[in-house]
């Protein structure tokens, strides 16, 4: 014993342990229920009825209410033939245990929500209310936000992809509006042969920025970008693979630029609260007669003084004889294309909850997936909303351990 060699008695045994292995569950057949929306100006619908027919064909029931695609010009007939069950009544889709949506929760919605109930729509963070969420909490619910839901690269899918869609959108509304039929300046956004090119002032160079500067160049229009954040500036022109004209947001050059140009789009995006306003009133009094501003900030208060919310019916306001195109939620204006692509990222994450037996199980497997997750089974998990209301935070990847 003195000489410190460990001592091993032969009346002791030693038997290997079996290895215990972490294993996926079985697929499950979900059902899912896509409501027709109530909400202002929401035209879309999360799911398209070649979706449906590809969830159908894999085993999952879809419950899609009457009209529920009227405006993305989807029929009843088409999520019918698709395979999906047509409901009367909204109560019926409620009663599904996935509910999809293209807009948030509405209070007219709360009293029908079941518990333990799984939510896939967007959040909009700045308009949440309290209510709604402590009601989603009471009753269990385990939420997924579009705006926060991430891939596999660690991109917002939907996000970008309805970013690109405004962005593109932009240079064709800019257009209709600075033809002198609609009190435009009467020029043709780009430009012809031994016509100056008109003049395109972008302020933010974020998606929307980049893909509003695509489709100008694409027309001839001469573009300058004003942004503060110098990466996104150097990662545009890397991304256009062209010299562009850029500048941080000096008010002096801006308001020199602004007083030229034929169209101005603010594209500014906000982390969190309202976009901060970095065109003064004062700016647009100088800007020309006739030219046109396109606000795509609008969906967070506008970064224009001038910017008041409009509708699609009613677009467009014009002060100091300036247009002012300043609709939120611009993709639901071409609502068919952003349901495509909306539904083209939702489907495959559907196959993949139903083949792994739930989101719960899901989100064990796939890290990014948690990203997007605000409710857990009526636990709040996102940290802004739990400082906004003061409501408990409690960490998603602990309530996931303590599941397994």
């Amino acid at each position: 014993m003195s000489s410190g060699k460990p001592f091993i008695s032969s009346s002791i045994s030693y038997e290997t342990l079996e290895e215990t292995l972490d294993i996926r569950p079985g697929g499950d057949s979900l059902m899912i229920g896509i409501p027709r929306e109530e909400a202002f100006q929401e035209n879309r619908i999360a799911l398209s009825p070649e979706a449906a027919a590809v969830l159908a064909s894999n085993g999952h029931r879809v419950v899609v209410e009457h009209r529920a695609g009227e405006g993305a010009q989807y029929t009843d007939k088409d999520y019918s033939e698709a395979g999906a069950r047509i409901a009367y009544d909204k109560k019926e889709v409620f009663e599904c245990g996935m509910i999809i949506k293209s807009a948030p929760v509405s209070d007219m919605e709360l009293d029908l929500l079941q518990y333990n109930q799984t939510i896939i729509s967007p959040i909009h963070l700045p308009v949440m209310r309290q209510h709604i969420l402590e009601r989603m909490m009471e009753r269990r619910i385990t939420a997924l936000s579009f705006e926060n839901l991430k891939d596999d690269s660690g991109h917002n899918p939907i996000v970008r992809s309805m970013s690109e869609l405004a962005g593109s959108a932009v240079m064709l509304i800019a257009a209709q509006y600075l033809g002198d039929t609609r009190q435009g300046r009467g020029v043709l956004l780009g430009g012809i042969s031994g016509i100056p090119p008109t003049k395109v002032i972008i302020i933010g160079a974020g998606i929307v920025g980049e893909y509003a500067a695509r489709t100008a160049l694409a027309v001839g229009a001469s573009v300058k970008v004003f942004d503060n954040n110098i990466y996104r500036l150097k990662r545009l022109q890397n991304n256009m693979g062209t010299r562009l004209w850029t500048s941080v947001i000096e008010p002096g050059i801006l308001a020199k630029q602004l007083k030229t140009c034929d169209v101005a789009v603010g594209a500014l995006s906000s982390a969190g609260g309202r976009t901060p306003i970095v065109v003064t009133e004062e700016m647009v009094s100088r800007m020309r007669r006739g030219s046109v501003i396109v606000d795509v900030s609008i969906d967070r208060g506008g970064c224009f003084e001038t910017s008041e919310v409009c509708s699609h019916e009613h677009p467009v306001i014009v002060k100091f004889g300036v247009q002012h195109y300043c609709v939120p939620n611009i993709p639901s204006r071409f609502a068919r294309t952003a349901s495509q692509a909306i539904s083209n990222v939702l489907m495959p994450l559907l196959l993949e909850i139903g083949d792994s037996g739930g989101l719960e199980h899901l989100v064990w497997h796939k890290f990014n997936i948690r990203s997007g997750i605000y409710l857990f089974k009526g636990a709040l998990t996102n940290v802004h909303l739990s400082e906004r209301f003061g409501l408990k935070y409690t960490d998603l990847n602990l309530l996931i351990a303590s599941q397994r």
